[in-house]
């Protein structure tokens, strides 16, 4: 069993646009027994797959004498939703107190992804040994949480009979809110805008991270100073300032604001009569959560994914080495190869991994009409096929069977996605979204149709992932990516939100296959969590605030 031991990792593993960062907890159960007069001393070292090789990422504590360990030290691994990042759980029986692992007795090993994980938030598998038979009766059970604060803060403050800074006029009044620093002085976290001529200011609402206001502590005290903006010679006037907390701020109530001094301290000892330099008010402060695309997948969301292909003659004999659809000796082409990429990432996300596979603009047998939405394995009442082997292994079937034709109409494919996606949001949950991959070699036929598919469908729990193969102009798919500008359909209906990523393959036809689902995924997280954040939908099993 080769390990490559790797304590220290020169630069980070995966690439450098972090979703966010997770943490992994290990328990096993009913571990083997290597020890004779004493029970197994268990300890677990994490894996990932890095260019082929495994590199060690950490290890826990030892628990002595306990087959049943539940292990304190947690793994934080960087989560990509782009990356198949693949793990391997190993645990060891310590006999020595060596750092070589070959120095301690195998307990069983376990792999899979993070994508995995996540997806199911906790996971119980059977640890194998080397040979792949199970280890005794062993398990390992590991749970998923997403380690940030997504919590924030929306503040609405005003003020009353602040102090006069002008002499020919009212102020010009901003706040400021420091939070201490580790160096013991305070640091500056949000400044408000100006008010402009007034002693009773109101300032807009606003939002800011919790953790960037406190440390994500509500009871940390913070510092809000009262200013004056520029009187045009560059400098801030202060007036006043108070110190609060945030658990303080919200027990203002809409029907109850808090009202709190403020106090300039040289004033306050120069003057006995001193009360303040004014008032303010804090009219509300709520704390909501942020969610995440990770608080919406660990929360039971499932991506449901669809494939669409496209079977027109403009792809060529599938028989012809010229062909987009012909299958090299390799056993792949560019269709192949847009189905793996995105196919691989997205099935983990998804519990039965049953994916309808669809096809367009082919004549089908027996009578040879066109359609434009047929399932691939000629079986309409079920166009399911089991995980991505299940739709490679249904394409390369039906490719005998079908004669390509035309044209290229997606609207038929948008449509039918759609049809479910629209279910979906009859349950008023976070539980489900759709993504169609459609490849195609060309120019979309029903351009208008088209249009007006995806702006409807930009109002339900979907994206639409396009992968051009070949030569083609795709000008018209750069059109659907409403990237640089906002799609509208023929009628004039703008899309509510940009649901369409667009890449050509040949510009990753040299690239290492993984870059591909990194560019078509990219927009993926941000999209789910826009839709479930515009309907007001937090994640199925959210936590409260």
């Amino acid at each position: 069993m080769a390990y490559t031991v790797t304590p220290s990792l020169a630069g980070p593993v995966g690439s450098q646009y972090c979703v966010c960062k997770v943490e992994l907890s290990v328990c096993g159960q009913n571990l083997l027994d290597r020890d004779v007069t004493s029970k197994s001393d268990p300890f677990c070292v994490l894996f990932m797959e890095v260019n082929g090789k495994w590199v060690e990422l950490d290890r826990t504590e030892t628990a002595v004498n306990n087959l049943n360990p539940a292990f304190a030290k947690k793994f934080i691994v960087d989560y990509h939703f782009e990356e198949v990042q693949k793990l391997k759980f190993a645990l060891f029986d310590q006999d020595k107190s060596s750092m070589q692992l070959y120095e301690h007795d195998f307990l069983g090993e376990f792999s899979c992804t993070l994508g995995m994980i996540v997806s199911s938030k906790k996971i119980t598998r059977t640890l194998l040994l080397g040979n792949g038979k199970p280890a005794g009766k062993g398990m390992i059970t590991i749970a998923a949480q997403e380690l940030s604060d997504n919590r924030v803060i929306t503040l609405s403050m005003a003020g009353r009979k602040l102090d006069k800074k002008d002499l020919f006029g009212k102020s010009d009044p901003f706040l400021e809110f420091h939070k201490p620093g580790d160096d013991g002085k305070w640091m500056l976290v949000h400044r408000t805008e100006v008010i402009k001529y007034t002693l009773d200011p109101v300032w807009k609402p606003f939002t800011v991270p919790l953790v960037s206001l406190c440390d994500g502590d509500v009871e940390k005290l913070i510092k809000v100073v009262m200013c004056y903006d520029y009187d045009s010679d560059g400098g801030h006037d202060f007036i006043g300032e108070f110190q609060t907390s945030v658990a303080k701020m919200c027990e203002a109530q809409d029907a109850f604001p808090l009202e709190l001094e403020c106090i300039n301290p040289k004033k306050q000892k120069k003057k006995k009569s001193y009360k303040n330099s004014g008032i303010i008010i804090v009219k509300s402060c709520k704390i909501t959560r942020d969610f995440s695309f990770l608080d919406y997948i660990l929360g039971g969301c499932q991506l449901m994914f669809t494939v669409g292909i496209d079977f027109t003659a403009s792809n060529g004999n599938p028989r012809d080495p010229t062909s987009l659809h012909y299958i090299n000796p390799m056993g792949t082409n560019e269709y192949l190869s847009a189905i793996w990429a995105v196919g691989q990432i997205i099935q983990d996300y998804d519990s039965d991994k049953m994916f309808p596979a669809l096809g367009f603009g082919a004549q089908l047998p027996p009578d040879w009409k066109v359609s434009h939405e047929f399932a691939i394995n000629f079986n309409p009442t079920n166009p399911f096929c089991s995980g991505v082997e299940g739709i490679v292994q249904a394409y390369s079937a039906c490719l005998p069977h079908i004669r390509f034709y035309g044209p290229t109409n997606f609207s038929p494919i948008v449509n039918h996605v759609a049809r479910f996606a629209a279910q979906a949001t009859q349950q008023e949950a976070a539980s489900q979204y759709f993504i169609l991959l459609i490849i195609t070699d060309g120019v979309i036929s029903d351009m208008d149709e088209t249009r007006h598919a995806v702006v409807q469908a930009s109002k339900l729990p979907m994206s639409i992932i396009i992968v051009g193969v070949g030569n083609a102009d795709f000008a018209a798919m750069e059109f659907l990516d409403g990237d640089s500008r906002v799609l509208r359909s023929h009628t004039g209906e703008e899309a509510v939100r940009d649901i369409v990523q667009f890449v050509p393959f040949r510009d990753f036809r040299n690239a290492p296959k993984e870059t591909l689902a990194k560019a078509v995924l990219a927009e993926l997280p941000q999209q789910v969590v826009q839709y479930f954040k515009h309907q007001n939908l937090p994640p199925i099993n959210s936590e409260p605030v």
